[in-house]
């Protein structure tokens, strides 16, 4: 399902966790035009109309497609969007990213020295809970409709349900992951006045868990659902990753559940490696859903976003680069955001991508040293994302992409599969480990000229390959927090620790810090340590 801009308007309890929600929200409006709870389901289409605006969460910023009605304040709504917030928690503080703008808040991502005044910091939190209080919505509002429904309806909006509940339990995994200690509500705590409560990490790991596995029956079975939707094979991803990182969540590894769920997508007959790596991230990626499991629909005609993959890709482009003609993006780059030099040398030996063709990256006129971090032609830009389709057409927009972002793929779950595997899980199988690695890099290299050996296959190949494989895709500051690397000085990059071959930082980076703003309102957070 592509999304539309023109999901349907409404208003819902609760803006944001912290926010007391009216009690006389129940009262029908005197306007028949205004849309309100007590009339949001009038109609059978509505409820399908409510859970495109729980997808469309993940992509757009407000009800007036690219710009206006904006559900967060700030000065630019572009970055109160999802995909952007979440996307530079998750690769600016890395070595995958460094942005050249000077923005205070991006500088002190990749710095290493954020507080809980961080403006990012802050739209990130705002994004999930308002999210989460959208989901909650829906999930409670379906359920006091529910005993009325009948026949197909009633077995729709059980599916609908149940996808509501993938998508909170997906922005509660992001909260949980950014960070730790939360403020928690679901559909079971009436509106009202109140303040949430903060529930524990590792609980929370337990609640995320449970629902996962709750809605598995209800939802469509793998690569049945309309397109952009999620189904079981989605839900086993999520619980994969889940378990994959279970030890930095709670302190005890799960790693034989990981492959528990890695092995129903692998076993589903439903999935394949599209043959060419670099169609999976072009304007018509949305043709390889053998590969990509469950996208971000970005549309630059239904679903305008400047924080969607149009924000990757624009701020992707510069220098020389001819933003139109290679990347379908006619209104010019905004020379934001490219590689650091660690990365790329350390990840691939040859970055022309001549051998392995997932070095996509551009390098004319770009120094690979970055000595001043603010200058765009300083570092090698990632090249992988583009609005231009595998026929070598400009997307449908030439600003706003319609590239989908490929938020599950089966090349991470071949990962998840192989280091679960590697790190001890029963039921792991090493020759079948072996073989999806090497399964990978056959595509990359198309021949088997960098496979490798079971010797070679150990966790810091692991690390590497992850790199060279999910790069960009926003999986980089989690794979390196549970590899130890993030902070300290076991893996150093350019200007991390704002030093310009990189030094160790504090550990408490490991977790980003509650917004100062919200520890003021809601009295029952405490601040994470450290901060």
């Amino acid at each position: 399902m592509k999304l539309h801009k023109s999901i349907l308007s409404i208003f819902l309890l609760s803006a944001t966790l912290i926010t007391a929600c009216k009690k006389d929200l129940d009262v029908k409006p005197k306007d028949p035009k205004i849309i309100s709870s007590a009339t949001v389901f009038d109609s059978p289409e509505s409820y399908k109309q409510f859970l495109a605006k729980l997808y469309a969460t993940l992509s757009l910023t407000g009800q007036k497609g690219e710009f206006g009605a904006a559900e967060i304040s700030a000065p630019d709504e572009g970055t109160t969007a999802f995909l952007r917030e979440y996307w530079s928690a998750q690769e600016a503080t890395t070595d995958e990213c460094i942005n050249a703008w000077g923005d205070g808040g991006l500088v002190e991502y990749h710095g290493h020295n954020w507080s809980d005044q961080n403006s990012y910091v802050k739209l990130m939190y705002q994004r999930l809970f308002i999210n989460i209080s959208y989901c909650n919505e829906y999930i409670r509002s379906v359920n006091d409709k529910m005993s009325g429904l009948d026949g197909s309806l009633k077995a729709d909006v059980t599916r609908y349900q149940a996808e509501a509940r993938f998508l909170r339990a997906y922005f509660y995994w992001c909260a949980m992951d950014l960070y730790a200690n939360v403020p928690f509500v679901t559909e079971a705590d009436k509106p009202g006045a109140y303040l949430p409560k903060q529930i524990k990490r590792a609980e929370l790991f337990a609640y995320i868990e449970s629902e996962l596995k709750a809605i598995l029956p209800a939802l469509a079975d793998a690569g049945t659902n309309e397109y952009a939707r999620a189904d079981k094979a989605a839900a086993w991803a999520l619980l994969s990753r889940l378990y994959l990182n279970a030890e930095v969540y709670t302190g005890q590894a799960r790693y034989t559940d990981c492959i528990t769920y890695t092995n129903e997508i692998l076993n589903s007959g439903k999935y394949a490696l599209n043959a060419s790596y670099p169609q999976l991230f072009l304007a018509d990626n949305h043709k390889y859903r053998q590969e990509i499991i469950m996208p971000i629909a970005c549309d630059g005609t239904n679903s305008r976003s400047y924080g969607d993959m149009t924000f990757i890709i624009h701020a992707g482009v510069g220098g020389s680069q001819d933003a139109a003609n290679d990347y379908g993006i006619a209104s010019g780059g905004w020379a934001g955001n490219r590689m650091t030099s660690s990365f790329v040398t350390s990840k691939f030996a040859d970055p022309s991508g001549a051998t392995d063709k997932r070095a996509i990256f551009y390098t004319k006129n770009q120094t690979l040293t970055i000595t001043h971090p603010t200058i765009f032609t300083e570092g090698y830009i990632s090249a992988k994302f583009k609005n231009i389709t595998s026929t070598g057409a400009v997307g449908s927009n030439s600003t706003f992409a319609d590239t989908d972002f490929p938020l599950i793929r089966l090349g991470e779950i071949y990962l998840n599969y192989v280091e679960a595997t590697v790190r001890g899980g029963a039921g792991g199988d090493a020759v079948k480990a072996l073989k999806l690695i090497n399964d990978l890099r056959t595509r990359a290299y198309g021949n088997t000229s960098g496979n490798i050996s079971t010797a070679q296959l150990n966790l810091n190949f692991l690390l590497d390959e992850r790199g060279r494989e999910l790069y960009w895709e926003g999986h980089r500051r989690t794979d390196l927090i549970r590899f130890g690397k993030f902070t300290g000085s076991g893996l150093l990059w350019d200007w991390k620790g704002n030093v310009i071959t990189g030094t160790g930082t504090d550990a408490r980076y490991n977790i980003f810090p509650i917004p100062a703003s919200d520890l003021l309102l809601n009295t029952n957070l405490v601040q994470n340590p450290g901060y």
